[in-house]
């Protein structure tokens, strides 16, 4: 290589998004049922509606105050490429709608057994679903089924040749349309790859935040894949190497909150990232986001609290991937329609797993990692993917809480009557979550009576039960978060509070509570480090 030659970095403003039949992929669009049921009885009815009604559609995406709501965010020049993927699920993916008549069925078919024996009963479970489910009873004699789904990825129903990718840039565009509500399409300001989501390919991409690569190797890693759109692969690359750079601390422990729920938790001989969902830059907020090129070379553990896609972000894992040593996720119960395993989910997206029990430990250079039980937050269904994290390193403890709510505070006692108190606490206060059916809502196969659904939400900690957790744990700092409140993460999360919002002012009362007991608190909404001295 000519000493010379230009090399270019990946720019930081450059933002990815894995796909699903042009679909924004989060952790129930991957696994093979859960997508369906998705695609079918989500994703197409709102495909059909902007169709219909392309205005109304349009002008509700242009409402800050709808952001969340269930509206495509497209172009009205866009509606027979909406149109087309009407017609390709219809048409080329039959067996989507198979599998919904099939769990509907099945679900029909099992609400007539009394208890008795269900063994006669494979021969008439619906064809689309045989040899992928167990038929079993709970203690009560309540009749279930339980999906293979070691199985299922395996088979024709992961539909590898269904995924591609998306790249863009923030000077480029106003804001990411919601993930949860509008199909990406190649326009005039995206790059759209035919790659699927475990493909090396991907990893030689990302390490080009870093590394820098020359023209030459760029028109060969591109000329490698099928591309359309009208932004020019050449446009995400720059000769100007990247404004923040990772340093890793010498001694004791450095935390670093990258935003949402996430903390990158280092010491001089181990980094641990917690539930990543980690920004591109903006150019606007350079000073509060920790993006990409801040991360440190190596991560050797990245834990997930639970499956929600504001903890479990596709898009940010399989930027990481080719820098993750493992991934802790939590135990899964195995099979359940509600409660998709996230280690086969992720394994399939290539990346290396490692599953853990209730109160395991691993140990790692300078203490250990330890998986602590979550209640709450899950709208009162058996999910059993969920677990907050414990670190202990050189003497400091760190509680990782995410969205866990003290619904029984004996569980919390008995747990610091083994960890001791703390040295910092991270609770969430999204105490109004969104009810049942906004993210469960396709999954069910009969109506959810309206009282039902809007009793049953994803609330996490109001100022009651997290303050319980600080009584308990006693910690010498807390650090509320997982709020949504950076703007740049809006295109998932979908909230925009005021100074009323009940979130505001629950968290606004553990400010107080803290104060008056001077331990140090505060509501993280940007980058925030602290550096923790070794304790013996």
């Amino acid at each position: 290589m000519n000493q010379h030659e230009p090399l270019y970095y990946l720019r930081d403003d450059a933002y990815f998004e894995p796909l699903l039949h042009k679909w924004y992929v989060w952790p129930y669009l991957l696994p093979p049922v859960t997508a369906a049921m998705n695609l079918t009885g989500r994703n197409l009815r709102l495909m059909k509606s902007f169709v219909a009604n392309a205005q109304l559609h349009i002008a509700a995406s242009q409402n800050r105050g709808l952001a969340g709501g269930d509206f495509v965010n497209c172009s009205a020049d866009q509606i027979d490429d909406v149109r087309r993927l009407i017609e390709e699920l219809e048409q080329d993916n039959r067996d989507y709608f198979d599998l919904r008549q099939g769990v509907t069925a099945l679900n029909a078919l099992l609400e007539t057994q009394t208890g008795m024996s269900m063994e006669q009963l494979y021969g008439q479970v619906p064809d689309v679903l045989r040899g992928y489910v167990e038929l079993v009873y709970d203690m009560n004699h309540h009749a279930s089924f339980r999906l293979i789904e070691g199985l299922l990825y395996a088979g024709p129903l992961y539909k590898r040749a269904g995924q591609s990718v998306s790249f863009g840039l923030l000077s480029r565009v106003d804001q990411r349309p919601f993930v949860l509500s509008s199909p990406r399409l190649p326009d005039g300001n995206h790059l759209h790859a035919d790659v699927r989501l475990d493909d090396p390919w991907l990893d030689r991409v990302f390490a080009l935040r870093t590394v820098p690569a020359s023209q030459a190797t760029l028109d060969a890693l591109f000329a490698q894949q099928r591309l359309t759109g009208g932004l020019d692969y050449q446009s995400l690359f720059t000769t100007t190497p990247p404004s923040r750079v990772h340093a890793a601390p010498r001694d004791g422990v450095r935390v670093t909150y990258v935003g949402h729920a996430g903390l990158l938790v280092e010491t001089a001989d181990v980094a641990v990232l917690v539930d990543p969902v980690i920004a591109s830059r903006d150019g606007k907020h350079d000073d509060a986001i920790v993006s990409y090129s801040e991360l440190p070379a190596f991560i050797d553990y990245v834990c997930i609290t639970h499956t929600h896609m504001d903890h479990t972000c596709i898009e940010t894992l399989l930027q990481l991937r080719h820098k993750i040593g493992t991934v802790l996720v939590p135990k899964n119960s195995g099979g359940n329609l509600v409660d998709p395993s996230i280690k086969l989910m992720l394994q399939a997206l290539g990346l290396p797993v490692r599953e853990l029990e209730d109160m395991e430990r691993i140990a790692c250079a300078g203490g250990h990692i330890l998986a602590v039980p979550f209640l709450g937050e899950h709208a009162d269904l058996n999910i059993r993917s969920k677990t907050a994290w414990y670190f202990e390193l050189h003497g400091r403890r760190i509680f990782a809480g995410a969205d866990a709510a003290s619904l029984d505070e004996r569980l919390y006692q008995r747990i610091h009557a083994i960890t001791g108190d703390l040295d910092m606490l991270f609770i969430g206060m999204e105490c109004v979550g969104a009810p049942m059916s906004w993210l469960y809502g396709a999954l069910f196969t009969k109506p959810v009576p309206r009282a039902v659904n809007e009793s049953r939400r994803f609330n996490g900690s109001d100022f009651v039960l997290a303050s319980r957790l600080v009584d308990i744990f006693r910690p010498r700092h807390v650090g509320i978060y997982a709020l949504g409140m950076e703007w740049w993460f809006r295109y998932f999360m979908g909230v925009d509070y005021d100074d009323d919002a009940r979130q505001i002012v629950e968290s606004d009362q553990l400010l107080r509570f803290c104060g008056e007991r001077d331990v140090p608190a505060e509501r993280l909404a940007a980058k925030r480090v602290w550096n923790l001295e070794p304790k013996s």
